[in-house]
Formats: structure tokens, sequence, C-alpha cells
């Protein structure tokens, strides 16, 4: 009886051993999934995803793409790279991301409201593109933003409110948009400079908390 119950035992483990890493490879591959999503929406003339290859188990060896110990992606980082396009939604699968830097380059269209599942993003850096719209409402879901710099695009609408309920945050620049409405003024804006807000031709400020509405006259 003592080596049945031995024998279901290493078969047990054996078996909890394959579920998790079945589990890994499926989580990766859907990274993998995300980021060749990726891939297929930038133009790329110096050819620097050409290591992003989808038959590879996961992306852990794709340049400008860092894991952690469990192959999971925390960090993409494709900045000053020449590419144009636009953001795949798909990136918002990239549950363990921490840093998202696709800076310099000549993205455009809109910032998918999906990155706002990024829950572990601690650094968001989109400036110096052509991304047009608004700055998704999604984004103050990101309660491990620490960094948030989306300067010299070309973004309209207000500053969501959303972000004043973010406690880690401490830079935002969104600078050289075209957004409008008010500059917050509670929660972690107490705290940002003013010159992260200059070259909004339409956007006034700071608020005067409890005397107009912030976004009169925003679309």
């Amino acid at each position: 009886m003592a080596s049945r119950n031995c024998r279901w035992e290493l078969f047990f483990a054996a078996s909890l051993t394959l579920t998790l890493a079945l589990i890994h490879l499926v989580e990766a591959n859907s990274e993998g999934d995300a980021l060749y999503a990726l891939r297929r929406s930038l133009s790329d003339p110096d050819r620097v995803l050409q290591s992003w290859d989808p038959t590879l188990v996961n992306p852990c060896t794709w340049f400008h793409v860092t894991c952690n110990q469990d192959n999971r992606v925390t960090r993409v980082d494709l900045g000053n790279s020449n590419l144009s396009g636009h953001l795949a939604a798909e990136l918002g699968r990239l549950e363990h991301l921490q840093y998202l830097e696709l800076y310099k380059n000549n993205i455009q269209g809109t910032i998918p409201s999906d990155l706002g599942n990024l829950k572990n993003l601690i650094s968001f850096d989109l400036y110096n593109n052509n991304l047009t719209g608004t700055v998704p409402t999604s984004l103050g879901k990101l309660k491990s933003l620490v960094f948030l710099r989306l300067n010299d695009n070309q973004l309209t609408g207000p500053i969501p409110r959303a972000l004043t309920a973010i406690p880690s945050l401490k830079v935002v620049d969104v600078s050289s948009n075209d957004l409008c409405g008010t500059i917050p003024t509670s929660g972690p804006f107490a705290h940002i400079p003013l010159q992260n807000f200059e070259n909004n031709p339409r956007l006034e400020g700071p608020e005067l908390l409890g005397l107009a509405s912030y976004d009169t006259n925003c679309t």
C-alpha cells in the first residue's frame, strides 16, 4: 500500500509540474502573440524587429524585450528606432509589463484603451511621436505607474481626472500637444511642474476646484 501511495504521489507531482509548465508555455505564447501583433502594426525600415519570430516558444530571446525569471515580458524598449505605424491593442495582454518605451518614433493613430490593463506598468513613454486622439481614461487603472510621458504628440481632449487617483505617479509630461480643459491640481498633480503642461494652446489652469467644470468647451 505504501508503495502504491508513493507512486501516486510521484504521478501527482509530475502531473502538477507538467500542468504548470504548460500554463507558462501558453502564457508565454500569448505574450509573444501580443508582441507580434505590435510588429505587424509597425513599419520597421531599420529591421530592429527582425528577431521577433512568432515560431519561438517565448519572446524572451527577442531583441529589445526583457523578461523576468518566469519568462514573462517586463520591458519593451523600442525608443528612437525609426518605427512608424500604430499601436496594437494586443499590448494590453502583457500583464507583467513594467516598462513600455516607444518614444522618439513616428507612431501614429490613437493610444488603445486596452493599455489600461497593464496593471504592473511603472514607466509609460510615448513621447515624441505623432499620436492623435485623447488620453484614455483607462490609464487611471495603472496603479503602479510612476512615469507618464506623452509630450510632443498631437493628442487632444482633456487630461483624464482618473489619473489623479494614481498614488505612485511622480512624473507627468503632456506638453506640446493640443489638450484642452484645465490642469488638475489634486493627488499627484499637486507636485507636477506647470512646464510639463506647456504648449497646449487650449489648455487652461491650474483648475480652481469647485468653481468651474474643468472640461468646459473641451472636445
